[in-house]
């Protein structure tokens, strides 16, 4: 039933849009409530009646949840005239007071508050019961106005209106569902330089300088999503300047039905234009309340999880609120030694963002963020305040924030004319910041966790990416890629050869690709920073003063040349570079192994700053760079080394024989291995006596390739001093059982040739348990040139033997080692058969062509790679030419 004496329920206006929530019975959801409520209301456009919303709700809700104790369910439906918002719990038998009652007309008495405020504030209210749950309505009408009126303010003296540059300028850009433009007004153009054509379907997150923090904050395609935003942050003209902007976003359809989303810019100091005035705080009629508190409504509820929001709103009210010029908001340290400015408006906060000051300012009770201070003229005291030094503020109010006795933030207001504020403006802002100061700091924290997991994630996925690779230029490239656009705007990596060698750059990378080049060569024009082993970041200031140096000297170029305003592709490339290293450079030095192997720097554009958290990541990045560097660097080398050590082990060449044709194929198995087990080498004994061999050592890898340079050593040095090939090898057989336990099974093939000059050869081949040579005649036959004898290095007495063997002109001998004959697929093998059968294709081919076709059938017969090492020895006698 309803309630007597209050208006029954009522849907004779049509419902256009509703949104509901449910909120647990715990003490924060109030604040949640409250924050639903408002920005729903903003997102239907319904500001006028947003403040009375909030406090309506705030009540009702700590009704159900505090009082009552049972989840609470907000409904908010639009209609065309208003807002109506039900808030129901589940406590049906509570008691309802009745109008006109004592309990309905005492402020005084608990219960019965948020009825009252109804009455007072809504247009119309209710009550309804069910069996399960009581549901408390009230409808706030849209006040009536002409067409064309919103809002309306006093007179102002024309000395009191906000200042524009000649004339406002209102950028509109039109923006998809995708984020891409899709139109571009004239002020647009004027403003940020770019043409209609220029940003045609480009993504407005190319052109947009948002601050973003890695893990927290809204986005920009979030802030695009949503029904309405009013912001601020940047557009980077077309000159690489970033102009800091006001804007307000509005989420429309076409009658299609397609949402868009239109975008108001101007620039910052103008954003009176399209900034949503404020509506006065609504007085508590109740005893003292956190649901109505005066400051808490000014400074509106933002999304619990969002804390620039949260930060650059209470900035905005409360310069408001002392009818400043600007305000800004710092947060302190953990150690509460300095402040870092997180929010400003009304200055520079491009320049300021991130920004550190100490605590203790200078000396004196208004040296302090400890406490409230009143500065009534910064000129007699200069450097009291330095966040604002240079900015034209003369007076200034400051107070601390502080939660349970401890220092977390100030808060401050100032004013470009002296002496316009006092001690109690002073209080009226302390008594604002007591009540933020919780909320700040729990979004605060809630800000670093989130911060923390999505460091630990970053990385862990950094450490994946550097581990995964040991190469050094690759190295390099994930380290700077790693850092931008994340952590930095740009990066440049210097590196140290040896502890005599000066810091070389070594890699560059902007965010911005068309930069690189000039800021690659804006770094190689100033000293490197100094090595220093000390950890953490340090502040380098050269790049940002040859930057400011070079632009400078463009400009005096440009107007020597009489073309003011007007850049060349050169000026205007030197001063975009200048631009996007104008911010703050930090240095980290990459420490590995007890020395310093390089730095890593990073770099902010247009004087903006690090936080610390940032830098905090950048340290533990370093320190994960550099072991990766330096591994990269050690493999390098042992690399070197070994490719130099194998390639002693492999012929310096192949002799020219006269009247035969050599060709050599090697693969080696494993990963950066140039020589294995398998080995091969042809080379001159005497006049007119060329050796040739081709072995296997047991095994793969470095100590096969151990042997693999003692047998060809041995073979070349008692070939040539006179023994015979059975002798050769019954030699080289002892020197390998003298290795003992590094000894390894050696299979070889050794031959002697003697070219003769009908244009046969002549050949001594002894073969030691290795794949037999395969002769192909002329006419396509193909026999074994040499019969199967012991191998080398399992026996000590070896009685072996060479076979003489004729090559006539058109014949190849062909030799392999087992890589070659055992290559697999499954069950299947090459064999000595399936090798004989490819080398009967081989017929007027050249040496080269018969290794060639050799080693491609090797490789198609198997899909997976070669497991073993490879050679092929082929050796031909070319016919004589006809004629003569």
């Amino acid at each position: 039933m309803a309630e007597p004496g209050v208006e029954t329920r009522t849907r004779s206006s049509v419902i256009t849009a509703r949104a509901a929530a449910s909120f647990d019975p715990v003490g924060r959801s109030v604040a949640t409530a409250r924050a639903f409520v408002r920005d729903t209301l903003q997102g239907w456009g319904y500001g006028d009646v947003v403040d009375d919303a909030v406090v309506l709700t705030s009540e009702l809700v700590t009704n159900a949840v505090v009082h009552a104790g049972t989840t609470a369910d907000v409904l908010c439906l639009r209609t065309e005239h208003g807002v109506r918002v039900e808030v129901s719990d589940h406590y049906p038998e509570r008691e309802i007071p009745l109008q006109g009652g004592q309990n309905f007309g005492s402020p005084d008495r608990e219960n019965g508050r948020g009825l009252l405020l109804c009455a007072a504030l809504a247009s119309r209210w209710g009550v309804e019961y069910t069996p399960t749950h009581k549901q408390v309505w009230f409808q706030l009408d849209l006040p009536e106005r002409a067409v064309g009126t919103r809002t309306a303010g006093p007179v102002l003296p024309v000395d009191l209106l906000p200042s524009t540059e000649d004339r406002v300028r209102v950028a509109v850009a039109q923006i998809d569902p995708v984020g891409s433009i899709t139109s571009w007004n004239e002020d647009a153009e004027h403003l940020f330089g770019y043409s209609p054509e220029q940003v045609m379907g480009k993504p407005l997150g190319d052109l947009a300088a948002w601050p973003h923090t890695p893990g927290t904050g809204t986005g920009l395609a979030e802030a695009l999503q949503l029904s309405r935003w009013e912001g601020s942050y940047g557009v980077r003209g077309e000159d690489g300047r970033v102009v800091p902007v006001y804007a307000s976003h509005l989420r429309v359809r076409d009658t299609h039905g397609i949402p868009s989303t239109v975008c108001l810019l101007v620039r910052d100091h103008e954003r009176a234009v399209l900034q949503t005035p404020l509506r006065p705080p609504v007085a508590d009629p109740g005893s003292e309340n956190h649901a109505t508190d005066p400051f808490e409504v000014f400074i509106g509820s933002p999304a619990p999880d969002d804390l620039d929001g949260l930060l650059q709103r209470t900035v905005e009210r409360a310069r408001d609120m002392l009818d400043g010029d600007s305000a800004f908001l710092l947060l302190a340290t953990d150690d509460e030694t300095e402040l870092e400015v997180r929010a400003t408006t009304g200055l520079p906060s491009a320049r300021q963002r991130f920004a550190r000051v100490p605590v203790e300012a200078g000396a004196g009770r208004y040296g302090s963020a400890r406490m409230p201070a009143v500065h009534e003229d910064l000129a007699a005291v200069p450097g009291a305040v330095p966040l604002l030094e240079g900015t034209g503020m003369r007076s200034v109010v400051t107070v601390p924030l502080k939660v349970e006795g401890r220092l977390t933030g100030s808060l401050g207001v100032a004013a470009e004319g002296s002496g316009r504020y006092s001690n109690e403006e002073a209080l009226r802002l302390q008594f604002a910041a007591d009540r933020i100061a919780l909320a700040v700091e729990s979004a605060r924290l809630g800000e670093l966790e989130r911060l923390r997991r999505g460091s630990l994630s970053f990385l862990v996925e950094a450490s994946d990416l550097l581990a995964g690779t040991l190469d050094r230029d690759q190295t390099l490239a994930l380290m700077a890629q790693m850092t931008v656009p994340t952590l930095a705007t740009w990066c440049a990596v210097y590196t140290i050869a040896d502890q005599t060698s000066e810091p070389a750059l070594s890699y560059v990378l902007h965010e911005d690709e068309d930069r690189i080049d000039g800021l690659k060569a804006l770094l190689s024009s100033i000293d490197p920073p100094d090595p220093v082993p000390t950890p953490g970041a340090r502040v380098w200031h050269a790049p940002a003063d040859a930057a400011h140096r070079a632009a400078l000297a463009t400009s005096m170029e440009e107007l020597g040349q009489g073309h003011p305003g007007l850049l060349s592709s050169g000026i205007g490339t030197t001063l975009a570079t200048a631009a996007a290293v104008g911010g703050e450079t930090v240095v980290l030095p990459l420490f590995a192994r007890n020395r310093v192997i390089g730095m890593l720097t990073l770099g902010k554009p247009s004087d903006d700053h690090f936080r610390q958290e940032i830098l905090e990541l950048a340290e533990d990045l370093s320190r994960r760079a550099a072991l990766a560097l330096d591994n990269a660097r050690l493999y390098s080398e042992r690399m070197a080394i070994s490719r130099s050590l194998q390639r002693s082990l492999l012929p310096p060449g192949m002799p020219q024989i006269p009247g035969v044709e050599v060709e050599v194929i090697y693969r080696a198995a494993g990963e950066g291995n140039e020589v294995g087990g398998d080995f091969y080498d042809v080379f001159p004994i005497r006049d007119g006596v060329y050796g040739f061999a081709i072995g296997d050592v047991c095994g793969t890898g470095p100590e096969a390739a151990a042997v693999t340079g003692l047998a060809r050593h041995a073979l070349r040095l008692l070939a040539r001093e006179g023994f015979g090939g059975p002798a050769v090898l019954e030699r080289l057989n002892a020197a390998i059982l003298d290795e003992g336990d590094r000894s390894r099974f050696l299979t070889l093939l050794y031959g002697e040739m003697w070219p003769q000059e009908d244009g046969s050869a002549i050949l001594k081949v002894v073969c030691a348990g290795h794949p037999l040579p395969l002769r192909l005649r002329q006419d396509g036959t193909v026999e074994p040139a040499a019969d199967p004898q012991p191998l080398l290095g399992v026996m000590e007495d070896l009685e072996l033997y060479e076979q003489t063997v004729t090559l006539d002109p058109g014949d190849v001998l062909l030799c392999v080692t087992d890589g070659i004959t055992e290559r697999r697929e499954g069950t299947r093998m090459l064999g000595d058969d399936g090798l004989a059968e490819v080398l009967t294709t081989c017929t007027g081919l050249t040496a080269g062509a018969v290794a060639a076709r050799i080693l491609r059938a090797v490789e198609r017969f198997a899909v997976e790679p070669a497991s073993d090492d490879m050679a092929i020895l082929a050796m031909r006698l070319p016919e004589p030419v006809k004629g003569d």
